[in-house]
């Protein structure tokens, strides 16, 4: 085991280093996820990213539903509204995109939006986190701390449901239970 591996999680090893106080939980589950989901990954087989067992959503489908839902409401959160390039992303969730896309380049993309999430938590001023933040072309109200909680729950939901998802198909494989997935 490495030494990350022997770490309690993340929120037990004491505040983030800047990071508000108020939005530490939220950085906290962030980076759970993140470490949680690349160790997942590690090995999954690419042939079985777009399989949706039972129906459900496929690997692919949650690595790119979480970069881009966590890209969305960050955005919100920053008083912004999405723009056409973040409005086709959410479109193309769920589909296998033109060219090689690989589990490691969905990582990779998804790496990159927590790193981006940390690094505007870090600029977030606790004075503001009841301000009013309007969601989606409907408007819908939230506030910029409901936006940050909303996407660390939402981040570990679907986490949790990789988790799950992965596991079936890893097992099916590996076991050639689903003829399907044998190549």
């Amino acid at each position: 085991m490495s030494n990350t591996e022997n770490k309690p999680e993340v929120w037990l090893r004491g505040p983030l280093p800047g990071i508000p106080a108020l939005l530490q939980p939220v950085a906290h589950a962030l980076l759970q996820a993140q470490k949680e989901i690349n160790a997942l990954m590690i090995d999954f087989p690419e042939a079985l990213l777009w399989e949706k067992p039972a129906g459900l959503a496929s690997p692919g489908f949650h690595l790119q539903h979480l970069a881009g839902v966590l890209n969305r409401l960050f955005t919100y959160a920053s008083d912004g509204q999405l723009t056409q390039q973040q409005l086709e992303y959410l479109k193309s969730e769920g589909k296998p995109p033109a060219g090689e896309y690989s589990t490691g380049t969905l990582l990779d993309i998804f790496n990159k939006q927590v790193d981006a999430c940390i690094n505007q938590l870090k600029s977030t001023d606790e004075s503001t986190l009841t301000d009013f933040r309007a969601v989606g072309r409907a408007k819908l109200p939230s506030t910029v701390n409901g936006l940050y909680t909303h996407s660390a729950e939402h981040t570990m939901r679907h986490a949790g449901q990789l988790l799950v998802t992965v596991k079936v198909l890893a097992d099916r494989f590996a076991n050639n239970t689903d003829s399907r997935l044998i190549t």
